[in-house]
């Protein structure tokens, strides 16, 4: 699943292509896509200009002046440009036409987990897919990080993932920030000593900062807007490298399961607190 890192290099993308045009009719092709949204939402986008396009945490968010349209990238979701008379696939499921641009925006998802929702701008930072996520990472104070998580007592990789503790980090850059703090991801998180907790907020931050500069990880699916892909997945310490050499110590990548996601670790160098 695209993390903070792919979903703002996708932002960042749509933000130089779309920021701008003006809306000539949006398409949903897969009713199953809306979220709290009718066709006539929709419809009501047509002749408003797109005039913002951000993230907040894994949420993809385009303004189009009074209204705003959310966008969830899940598993396989991705967006790309196209000429209006290259037939769409059928994983096409949303396309976005615009009355001064030679290329329409296409939302393709071939899993179908992927959700879109249409409300007014003023409604986003209140609604259940924005208003319920914690703190971005880069830009949470070193104060509010320790108590966040002195406040936890879930296992550190658990608490990462926990999209109200922390918003964007997702399982990849979990492993490698804690990889990176040489931190056990099953360490119970109010365990932490502020030197511990610094270290990983430094860690993450660098991490996710150096992912955004990459482009992303693309391990399996994930595609930039331009249908380019990542290249920090070229840089993992930890994650996806299960039996090989840590690149710290020399120890053995090791997989373990925790909240039914795959974590990977060194456990020579990530050593468990007692």
């Amino acid at each position: 699943m695209p993390e903070l890192p792919e979903v703002e290099t996708v932002a960042a993308g749509l933000r130089a292509g779309a920021v701008g045009l003006k809306i000539e009719r949006a398409v949903c092709r897969l009713p199953k896509l809306l979220r709290e949204t009718r066709p006539e939402d929709l419809a009501a986008l047509a002749g408003s200009r797109v005039s913002a396009v951000r993230r907040r945490g894994k949420v993809l968010i385009v303004e189009a002046e009074e209204r705003a349209l959310l966008f969830h990238l899940k598993m396989t979701g991705q967006f790309s440009w196209a000429r209006p008379d290259e037939p769409p696939d059928k994983h096409t499921h949303f396309i976005l036409a615009f009355a001064d641009a030679d290329e329409e925006l296409r939302f393709r998802d071939v899993r179908k987990f992927g959700f879109l929702r249409c409300l007014p701008c003023a409604d986003v930072d209140s609604s259940p897919e924005v208003g319920r996520l914690g703190p971005e990472p880069l830009e949470i104070t070193a104060g509010e990080f320790a108590a966040r998580l002195k406040a936890r007592k879930g296992r550190l990789k658990s608490v990462l993932l926990d999209q109200r503790v922390l918003a964007g980090v997702g399982n990849i850059y979990a492993d490698e920030a804690l990889h990176a703090a040489a931190l056990h991801p099953l360490t119970s998180a109010n365990r932490l000593n502020p030197a511990e907790l610094e270290r990983l907020r430094t860690a993450l931050r660098r991490i996710l900062r150096a992912a955004i500069a990459a482009g992303g990880s693309s391990v399996r699916d994930y595609r930039s807007v331009d249908g380019e892909i990542g290249d920090f997945q070229t840089r993992h310490k930890a994650y996806g490298r299960e039996g090989e050499k840590c690149r710290r110590c020399g120890g053995t990548i090791r997989r373990i399961v925790v909240g039914g996601r795959a974590t990977f670790y060194c456990p020579d160098c990530q050593r468990k607190k007692r």
